[in-house]
């Protein structure tokens, strides 16, 4: 699924150099080139999501419509991982957006909260899933790319370094900070 025809002397740069020439130019051939690098991720990120192959080619366009806004107005250190997470924040919303009971598998050892987890009544569901979400946010950016890939894309230690590029002790640490700040702030949230 190619997007856009891509300049040789583009495709060499590396996605921090790109980046700069987007923001610089407005290129959307640059752009395209730094996409297409990663557009099979994004894919299979969506596919993981919906699990419908023509909606998830419809929010891989619809992703790189909103990089060419999102991209000139965020500094970003890690395009993969940035978009990692662009991308999953856009499935959960076309998610939502379907049904308003959106279920999400989470272990016990992540929440730490066993009433957190297994309400019945779906609009509380909702709400503590909104709490979670808003609670995420609230994380240092570190802490919040570690604690997803590694407990909802269910990544390894080894897999989270090499996708953030965080030092392995760096990333073992921020999952345990993380995880921890979260279910502070859940808690915190879930009692007012």
């Amino acid at each position: 699924m190619k997007f856009i025809r891509n300049n040789s002397r583009i495709q060499e740069q590396d996605d921090a150099t790109l980046i700069a020439n987007y923001k610089h130019s407005g290129n959307l051939d640059v752009l395209g080139t730094l996409y297409n690098k990663y557009m099979h991720l994004v894919f299979g990120v969506c596919l993981n999501y919906l699990k419908d192959e023509e909606q998830c080619k419809d929010a891989v366009m619809q992703i790189f419509e909103e990089l060419v806004v999102k991209l000139r107005v965020h500094q970003v250190q890690n395009f993969k991982s940035w978009l990692h997470v662009l991308t999953r924040n856009h499935c959960l919303m076309a998610l939502r957006k379907q049904s308003k009971q959106t279920t999400v598998s989470i272990d016990d050892t992540f929440v730490e909260n066993t009433d957190f987890v297994h309400l019945d009544i779906d609009d509380t569901k909702e709400q503590q899933l909104s709490v979670m979400e808003k609670c995420m946010e609230t994380l240092p950016e570190e802490q919040r790319i570690s604690v997803d890939l590694f407990y909802l894309q269910e990544k390894c230690y080894k897999e989270v370094a090499d996708i953030t590029g965080y030092e392995l002790i760096k990333v073992k640490s921020y999952i345990q900070n993380g995880k921890r700040n979260l279910k502070n702030c859940i808690e915190k949230n879930s009692s007012e």
